[in-house]
Formats: C-alpha cells, structure tokens, sequence
C-alpha cells in the first residue's frame, strides 16, 4: 500500500509539474470553461493538484474544484482525459486549437508599411504644424502646407475610426480565438501593432496561426 501511494503521489507531482510548464493555456480555459472565471483572472491560475476525481486549480487566491466525469481508475488516463477536457473547452470558449504564444515584428515589406502608416499618424496627429508660417510651410512650401492643413481633420479623423473598427474586430476574432490573453504583454503587443497597421497586422497573425497549424499536423503525422 505505501509503495503504491508514493507512485500514485510521483505520478499526481509529474502531471502537475508538466501541466503548469508545458500546458497553461489549458489551465487558463479549465477555469474560463468550467468554473466560468474570467480571461483575466484565469491568466493567474495555477493547478495545485490532481487526483482521480478531479483538479484543484487557484486563481487570485480563489481555489476552484474541477471534478472528472468520470472519474480516472488510474494516473495513466490522466494525459487522455486532460486533452479531452481541453478540446471541451475549446469548443464551448469558441477558441481555436492553435495557441499563439509569440509576437512577429514587422519586417521587410511589413516593416515599410508599419513605418510608412506610424509617420502618417505622427504627421497629421497635429493641426497647428501645417498653419500659415509653421514648420512644414517653411519647410515644404505653402502648397503642402495649405493642402495639410484641410485635410489634416478628415485624413487623421478616418485613420483612427478605420483603426479602431479593425482593432475592435481583431481582439475577439484572433487574439480571444487563439487564446492570447488580455493579461500579458503579447496580447497589448498586438493590439499596439493593430492599431497602427490594420489589415497589414491580421495578416501577419493570420501567417503565424497558418504555420503552426502546419507545424501541428506535421507533428501528428
């Protein structure tokens, strides 16, 4: 019986140990799914322990009991049930089976098009540069300035509205879908480089999730 007991307790520590290092993401949904905790408060959770009935899981200080239904009849069933439950998650959030986990900087043709849309906004953020006898008259010349200067509210106006709308779209639709958290730097990360590309953005995020999907079935085969 004690030999049996401290096998049972390495296994429950093996499947702790690699769930909290390899598999958070699926922490974070056991808590959203099942104990219905919030993206934000779920980013905190830590799985405490495991048994045959269930997992005990903590989240700001809360703890939370997540049964299995059934219950295991030994530790060896443990990595199969644990996926199952993750796919129910998947399901019921809405999520994706692909989990982004990293940022893609802009580069090459990306990098100009950021470059390029970031100096439009610092350009036009400001009425007043474009004034008779400010700095781009003196500058570029009265034309440009004049120019500048009428459009400046439209020009400036539409980039943040089209912005926002794109932005509003993106948080659900990829970052909510692939699991990226509002909790870490990685989710503001993108919302910064959404903001400023746009489209441009999406594509680069939409790149990333068709790679790993790749990678994923490579992996499986």
């Amino acid at each position: 019986m004690a030999d049996q007991a401290s096998k049972d307790a390495a296994a429950q520590q093996r499947i702790v140990s690699h769930m909290q290092k390899d598999h958070h993401d699926s922490i974070v949904r056991y808590l959203e799914h099942y104990s219905k905790v919030s993206a934000w408060t779920a980013q905190s959770g830590v799985l405490t322990a495991v048994d045959l009935n269930g997992m005990t899981l903590t989240a700001s200080g809360k703890t939370h009991r997540i049964p299995f239904d059934p219950p295991l009849k030994s530790y060896s069933e443990a990595r199969e049930r644990v996926v199952l439950m993750d796919k129910e998650c998947l399901k019921g959030l809405g999520r994706s089976d692909i989990t982004i986990n990293e940022f893609i900087w802009p580069t090459g043709r990306y990098g100009i098009e950021f470059a390029v849309i970031l100096g439009i906004f610092a350009a036009y953020s400001q009425r007043w540069w474009f004034a008779p006898g400010g700095i781009v008259e003196r500058s570029l010349g009265a034309g440009v300035a004049k120019f500048s200067y009428r459009i400046q509210p439209w020009l400036f106006g539409g980039l943040v509205v089209v912005h926002v709308v794109e932005l509003a779209y993106f948080v659900p639709a990829r970052l909510r879908k692939h699991s990226v958290n509002p909790r870490t730097g990685l989710f503001w990360l993108w919302c910064a480089a959404q903001a400023v590309m746009g489209i441009g953005c999406s594509k680069r995020f939409d790149a990333l999730v068709e790679k790993k999907r790749v990678a994923k079935g490579k992996q499986q085969h």
